[in-house]
């Protein structure tokens, strides 16, 4: 029994050595010069916040939401086609521009339960859309709106077209 034992710890202590000596081999194989600094992607300010509702915009609003005619326990679709600078170009909603790549689109109903989808598009029938990245959220403080804000490839704000999709129940 105890040359079974001994046999197990020899093993045991053999293949810590091994994982020892790969992790070593691992970090040592690490490329040691830093990239040129033009090669490396400027970072990107943070965006992630959505801009501050203004008393006049709550106002707005409220407003929609009450001249709106649609209940809030019936499933609703729309769909809202956006201009690179925030014009609309077809669909529901009302469409407002903050800065570069901050949209909000306003609706006559509460959304903000809802699900919301969105795709770099232009409005015409014409090519291809500039390469980047879009993002949605419930807009704050809106109970029917929604935030979108588009950005370059390197994930910079920018102005980019749009297709927002909304599904509430």
């Amino acid at each position: 029994m105890s040359t079974f034992f001994r046999r197990k710890a020899a093993a045991v202590t053999f293949a810590v050595l091994a994982l020892s000596l790969a992790g070593g081999g691992v970090a040592l194989a690490q490329p040691s010069a830093k990239a040129p600094q033009e090669a490396v992607q400027p970072a990107a300010p943070d965006t992630s916040s959505q801009p501050p509702v203004s008393a006049e915009s709550a106002r707005q609003a409220k407003a929609l939401l009450k001249a709106g005619e649609v209940t809030p326990l019936v499933a609703t679709d729309s769909f809202t086609v956006v201009n690179a600078n925030g014009t609309k170009a077809r669909g529901d909603g009302t469409v407002i521009k903050f800065g570069p790549g901050q949209y909000e689109v306003r609706f006559g109903f509460v959304v903000s339960g809802g699900a919301f989808v969105a795709t770099l598009s232009r409005s015409d029938s014409c090519c291809i859309p500039p390469a980047g990245e879009v993002s949605v959220a419930p807009r704050l403080g809106t109970p029917n709106g929604v935030f979108i804000q588009t950005r370059n490839s390197f994930g910079v704000p920018a102005d980019r077209g749009f297709i927002l999709h909304t599904h509430t129940f």
